[in-house]
């Protein structure tokens, strides 16, 4: 492996960890300064705001952890794209039902070298399959198919959840497969060639 490609697998693994231990400090030095953009189910908007709003969430209980998998980066200059195999893990309560669900994906990343390291530009989860299951299996949960079937097949069961505890989720992300999946390649492919 390159140093490059060395370099940009440990600040995804960065990401994760700090993110999800409530690392704020470390966690805002992942992202490109000025340019960093987070994508989410919940949240599009800068990193600053993403560190934010994460931080919120944190401080007042919302359960979401990350865990990574396979990772790939092609690299151009200054610029690279990785993908990383990821499943984000939220737990809420739901109806009164304590529930948790797993999303498998991977996160796209669009990174430029910055002051001589690499840094997050952009990050676009693509949800390619996720799962709602009971924490206690006595219990039982009903969900709403109305509900439910408002959302893609990749995040479903996740925005349930999601919407079902205040969050306002975002329609149309990319998914294992279709247009919104095909214009983000697009994307990082301009953005490799622009480097």
């Amino acid at each position: 492996m390159t140093d490059d490609r060395a370099e940009i697998r440990q600040l995804v693994e960065n990401w994760a960890l700090w993110r999800d231990a409530g690392n704020w400090d470390r966690f805002a030095t992942v992202w490109h300064p000025r340019d960093g953009r987070m994508s989410a189910t919940w949240f599009h908007g800068s990193a600053a705001d993403f560190i934010k709003a994460s931080r919120e969430g944190f401080e007042n209980g919302v359960s979401i952890l990350h865990f990574l998998g396979g990772h790939t980066a092609d690299v151009a200059g200054d610029r690279a794209i990785a993908q990383t195999k990821m499943t984000i893990n939220q737990r809420a309560t739901i109806d009164g039902v304590e529930a948790d669900v797993v999303c498998t994906g991977r996160f796209y990343d669009l990174l430029a070298r910055h002051e001589a390291r690499w840094t997050i530009v952009r990050r676009q989860p693509i949800y390619e399959k996720d799962r709602l299951d009971v924490v206690d299996p006595a219990a039982s949960l009903t969900l709403d198919p109305g509900l439910l079937n408002r959302f893609p097949i990749g995040y479903r069961h996740l925005a349930y959840l999601q919407t079902k505890t205040g969050f306002t989720v975002r329609d149309g992300l990319p998914g294992l497969t279709g247009a919104a999946v095909e214009r983000l390649y697009a994307e990082g492919a301009r953005w490799l060639a622009e480097g």
